[in-house]
């Protein structure tokens, strides 16, 4: 795919996989006990926090794929107690994003998106409506980041975006998640 305006936003979906993919394999190194500990931050926990992610996630992906969810979202704010599940179903949550994102071009970027909000029908624009997403994701894993700080479990680096001179440092991820460098790419 040629550099442009949707090669970003697919590179972006990438990119948010992968720090949840980051993120998440941190978070297998503590106890169910440390996962559901009481933190300081806006969610009182990584347990809640990550899945609040998720939620917000399938809210607005499944509104993104021309869903009408909407508030159904919410009905359970902790829908995966356990991270191995939580995990399973972060990464196919991503897969979705990148599946939205991988069939942009610059009309579908424009395009309005129709989101359910129970008594109305909010409109944005696809590329507002995912940099809002994009940044939604970023403000979270940022608190979970720093809450992770507070274990025994090293927080991951998560400030990156796929530096080219860096490649070699995420083969391995890379390698786990199913992707190249062409993939993420398109070259």
């Amino acid at each position: 795919m040629p550099a442009g305006l949707p090669q970003t936003y697919r590179a972006f979906a990438y990119n948010n996989a992968w720090a949840n993919h980051r993120l998440l394999q941190s978070c297998a190194a503590l106890t169910q006990e440390e996962w559901e500990a009481t933190r300081t931050s806006f969610f009182p926990s990584l347990q809640a926090t990550l899945n609040h992610i998720y939620v917000v996630d399938l809210f607005y992906i499944d509104a993104l794929e021309g869903g009408w969810l909407g508030p159904a979202a919410w009905e359970n704010e902790l829908p995966y107690a356990a991270l191995t599940d939580l995990t399973k179903a972060q990464r196919a949550m991503d897969q979705r994003l990148i599946a939205v994102c991988a069939a942009l071009d610059v009309d579908a970027l424009n395009a309005i998106v129709r989101v359910n909000r129970g008594k109305r029908a909010q409109t944005e624009r696809r590329d507002r409506l995912l940099m809002h997403l994009f940044q939604h994701q970023i403000h979270h894993r940022g608190q979970a980041h720093a809450m992770l700080s507070g274990t025994s479990v090293k927080p991951p680096q998560l400030d990156e975006f796929f530096s080219v001179a860096e490649a070699p440092l995420r083969a391995d991820e890379f390698t786990a998640l199913g992707w190249t460098e062409e993939t993420v790419w398109g070259t």
